[in-house]
């Protein structure tokens, strides 16, 4: 009896109805033909509200109804979920799904209304982007079901304490991959890099097509098969590159609901997934306050579920992080000249001027990238026309911070340090432009 009248709801059409039944006893005490009126609609509703529950509880479990999840969510970017609802009752119902979703969404009135043709199947999809790694509980899935009368709605509960991880974005991952597989980088943005010389590995002879540069004609080649033959070289391999992300407080600026953290762990998983297609060799170190970690780099394809698992792992300390422990620890651990692709944020020039020698240090026995931030939220004040001497004032303190992160660019470039000044949105492709670059260029 208790758990029937915790799945039995009242609608609004019956507080309507009843409303009006109260109106008219009400009327019925000054006018008697009101209050005959009324205790006949009272009659009526309570045969109703009967009939309605009857016909909703009667055929007992008269829906199915699950909530389809991944294995695993990518974080910021759009996750498709799917309901999928299959119902009995031989006439049409209505329908309230309510999804109780992860605290971390904050959404507290995920439903979705409509009516379903009598003993119909259906699905529903929607999509979630999350912002925090980590793992997410769904709680259950609330189907309110409502007859024709509409007066009442039984409510069916599905899928309780379903858990899902979040990943470091591999939705993104793969986006650069199969790109990439394809070459076809530049529709997303990554340049095409022009090849200085031949410094590449010999591959393979094949036939010539518009674009080819001349100088790679193998005129041998041409001669033996009648039509013209290039040489087609590939990019060195077996090279050792490190992503190196800084996970100090001046990581944890949030930016779009992500914070730079997150953009930097997306990004190094897009470019260990980048250079292990490559066939290069791809690690990863974390360093804070306390220590440093890190995953060796390997070139099997295998290995990216390594650096994936501790990049899952991977938060802010909230302190500042220690550059001088970072130096002692790569030179014990590499020993192989690496590209060190360093994900941080330099705010002011003297913050950066204070580890300019480790930098240096760095740049001495690894090629180095330095790779820091755009403040995105000072777009607006950048453009903006001042009307008062507040808004002077709050521009001018804009500008000059928008003035030191180029003045940071360029003294890194005058100590021999390569510089990445990115949006945190476009911060992968810029990284993936940069590392094409550097191979291409035979720098690594």
């Amino acid at each position: 009896m208790v758990r029937f009248l915790k799945n039995i709801y009242l609608t609004n059409r019956f507080f309507i109805f009843v409303g009006s039944v109260c109106v008219l006893f009400v009327l019925g005490y000054f006018f008697p033909v009101f209050g005959a009126l009324a205790k006949i609609l009272l009659l009526a509703l309570a045969v109703c509200m009967s009939t309605d529950v009857l016909l909703l509880f009667y055929p007992g479990q008269a829906v199915e109804a699950s909530r389809e999840l991944p294995k695993r969510l990518s974080n910021g970017d759009p996750n498709p979920i799917t309901i999928s609802l299959q119902h009995y009752y031989p006439f049409e119902i209505g329908l309230n799904i309510i999804d109780e979703l992860p605290f971390q969404f904050q959404k507290r009135d995920h439903n979705f209304e409509g009516s379903l043709a009598p003993k119909k199947r259906t699905e529903i999809s929607y999509k979630l982007t999350p912002t925090q790694r980590g793992s997410y509980s769904f709680g259950a899935l609330n189907i309110y079901v409502s007859s024709p009368l509409g007066l009442t709605e039984r409510r069916y509960r599905f899928d309780e304490e379903q858990e899902v991880p979040v990943y470091p974005s591999f939705i993104q991952m793969r986006q650069f991959e199969l790109y990439a597989i394809s070459d076809r980088l530049q529709d997303i943005g990554i340049k095409k890099i022009r090849r200085i010389g031949h410094t590449m590995e010999f591959d393979q002879i094949r036939e010539y097509v518009r674009g080819d540069d001349v100088r790679s004609i193998n005129w041998k080649a041409t001669a033996r098969a009648g039509d013209l033959m290039v040489n087609q070289y590939r990019d060195e391999r077996s090279q050792q590159m490190y992503s190196v992300i800084d996970t100090g407080r001046v990581m944890k600026m949030p930016f779009e609901g992500l914070q730079l953290l997150d953009y930097a762990i997306n990004s190094s998983l897009a470019i260990s997934n980048i250079a292990l297609t490559k066939q290069d060799k791809a690690g990863l170190i974390t360093f804070g306050d306390q220590g440093c970690k890190i995953i060796p780099a390997q070139k099997k394809r295998t290995h990216l579920y390594n650096i994936q698992e501790a990049l899952y792992n991977v938060d802010t300390d909230f302190m500042e992080s220690n550059f001088n422990r970072l130096l002692t620890f790569m030179h014990s651990k590499i020993s192989q000249r690496s590209l060190i692709l360093l994900y941080t944020n330099f705010q002011t020039i003297e913050s950066m001027k204070r580890k300019l020698p480790i930098l240096q240090q760095l740049a001495s026995k690894h090629l180095l990238v330095s790779i820091f931030f755009v403040n995105t939220e000072l777009d607006d004040l950048l453009q903006s026309t001042p009307e008062s001497e507040e808004e002077i004032y709050i521009k001018t303190i804009a500008e000059k911070f928008n003035y030191e992160k180029k003045g940071i660019v360029k003294m890194l470039n005058r100590h021999g340090i390569q510089t990445i000044l990115t949006r945190p949105q476009d911060l992968s492709i810029n990284t993936i432009n940069k590392y094409l670059e550097l191979k291409a260029r035979g720098l690594i």
